[in-house]
């Protein structure tokens, strides 16, 4: 009954908040070895489980600097929710090469759109689905160049992790256009207005060492492998923990850029109220006040 209880509140809660492998990755970390499915059916991405209970997603256009293109963001989108529904899978590392993450939009397929083209056709709003289909925490993992709709991506996941090399920015006002998939917005909750209007309109990129000192990115690596390792571990930890728990802490997390101080803080409070209503919630305060490991049972 307790159950059936807390399914039912997390569901009003949601409805009141409406919120490839055909070339070889260069220099893929060794730490990504735990195991990797026998067929990667992508061309454009390989997918691989590198720890227990973590899903990798590595971006595969070595050539194009892992520029994105509707293919390849079609096939990012069915492999993250294959990832969301896997019931195995309880974090995602979305990564690219040493060289680049993703070194922006395809240029070629953009160039000849018309306005009325790219608006019947909602041109690069695929490219936003993970953040409301992938209820699971995204750590992107970027090393080299994260322009663009690169650096649009890395600020859809969750957490970001950098080297300290890398390479983000803004620069679409060099091509005559602006942001197209969120860049404006997310990057101005990161840094602030002045800073964004700064990175935007001068198309001024930005290294991971500044990244991580303006909030953009919670670490920064000095090599390519610590950044893997760290961001494989920290993606282990959060593996282990209850999966009620860690959607609810995304969550209310992700409400806090949505929705004001006071209705944020409501929201949290209703969120952590219906905890109490989980299995897991028990199992951990009992295991706590025992000295013993929690072994959580996801409900």
């Amino acid at each position: 009954m307790r159950s059936v209880a807390f399914n039912n509140t997390l569901r009003g809660l949601s409805r009141a908040g409406s919120r490839f492998q055909p070339t070889t990755l260069p220099r893929v970390a060794a730490a990504c070895a735990y195991s990797t499915p026998a067929e990667n059916q992508y061309e454009f991405i390989q997918i691989s489980e590198p720890r227990p209970g973590v899903g990798q997603v590595t971006l595969n256009r070595p050539k194009a600097l892992n520029a994105l293109s509707t293919p390849l963001i079609t096939e990012l989108n069915a492999a993250l929710l294959s990832f969301q529904q896997s019931p195995t899978i309880r974090a995602i590392v979305l990564t690219g090469s040493e060289r680049a993450f993703a070194a922006g939009a395809d240029i070629k397929e953009m160039a000849p759109l018309t306005f009325s083209k790219a608006f019947l056709d909602s041109f690069i709003e695929s490219w936003s689905n993970l953040t409301f289909t992938v209820k699971k925490p995204i750590i992107g993992a970027v090393s080299g160049h994260a322009l663009g709709g690169g650096c649009e991506l890395a600020l859809m996941t969750d957490i970001i992790y950098c080297t300290k090399t890398a390479n983000f920015g803004q620069p679409e006002i060099k091509l005559g256009t602006i942001p197209g998939a969120g860049g404006s917005q997310r990057l101005t909750r990161a840094v602030g207005k002045s800073k964004a209007m700064e990175l935007i309109l001068t198309g001024k990129s930005f290294s991971g060492e500044e990244a991580e000192r303006w909030g953009v990115a919670a670490r920064a690596f000095d090599s390519y492998e610590e950044l893997m390792e760290g961001a494989l571990k920290t993606a282990e930890t959060i593996a282990g923990y209850s999966k009620v728990a860690v959607q609810a802490a995304k969550e209310v997390v992700n409400k806090s850029q949505e929705v004001g101080l006071r209705d944020g803080v409501e929201y949290e409070r209703r969120m952590f109220h219906a905890l109490f209503g989980s299995q897991d919630q028990k199992i951990g305060m009992k295991a706590f006040a025992e000295k013993g490991k929690a072994k959580w049972v996801d409900e």
